[in-house]
């Protein structure tokens, strides 16, 4: 439905997220991968969708050299918790702790997806709330061996384990927790 409308355009996902690539196919796109290394840092003061909106744009920001008919897709994802940012942990004991922290407690996972061209920049944000119950350190010790979700923002991932047995609830977009609220892609891409 969408290729027909954007046929004019040719899409770009710099994204080397399997999650991220799957949306798009699902939502029935053709696409192209390009990916360039960035280093993922943001300024202190920024809070909660500052921050995905900053490093969604900052990854942008490598592709200076996209055509005149060519989308740019890029997106960023973090967990907030207690007004603090959690994204992908440096190594398992990272990760055991952010699991601690998110267990019996309700968090924010925050997705933005920056649509750059030639011309312009639009970037867009999406909340959704997650409720976990209590996770044991033997839950959690059991989740990083089998799943080992290093390359996850919070050290989880919703689709995985960890969500089937841990997550009571959640107020908003699932694909948005998995990495990508669709929905807002789809809105973006369909008024083109």
């Amino acid at each position: 439905m969408l290729n027909s409308k954007i046929a004019a355009y040719k899409l770009i996902l710099a994204s080397g997220s399997p999650r991220r690539q799957q949306f798009l196919k699902d939502l029935g796109l053709d696409f192209e991968i390009r990916l360039r290394e960035i280093d993922e840092v943001f300024p202190q003061e920024l809070k909660a969708h500052q921050i995905t909106d900053y490093l969604a744009e900052l990854k942008g920001k490598s592709f200076d050299d996209i055509a005149k008919n060519e989308i740019l897709i890029t997106s960023d994802t973090i967990v907030w918790l207690s007004n603090e940012a959690l994204g992908k942990p440096k190594d398992s004991a990272d990760a055991t702790a952010m699991l601690e922290k998110l267990s019996g407690s309700t968090h924010q996972v925050i997705t933005s997806v920056s649509f750059k061209t030639i011309d312009s920049v639009t970037t867009f944000h999406d909340y959704t709330a997650v409720t976990f119950g209590t996770l044991t350190s033997e839950m959690i010790a059991f989740y990083l061996e089998k799943h080992k979700p290093f390359d996850k923002a919070g050290s989880y991932g919703i689709q995985d384990w960890i969500g089937l047995v841990g997550v009571q609830s959640i107020n908003g977009s699932y694909t948005n927790v998995m990495g990508l609220p669709t929905h807002l892609v789809f809105d973006y891409l369909n008024k083109l």
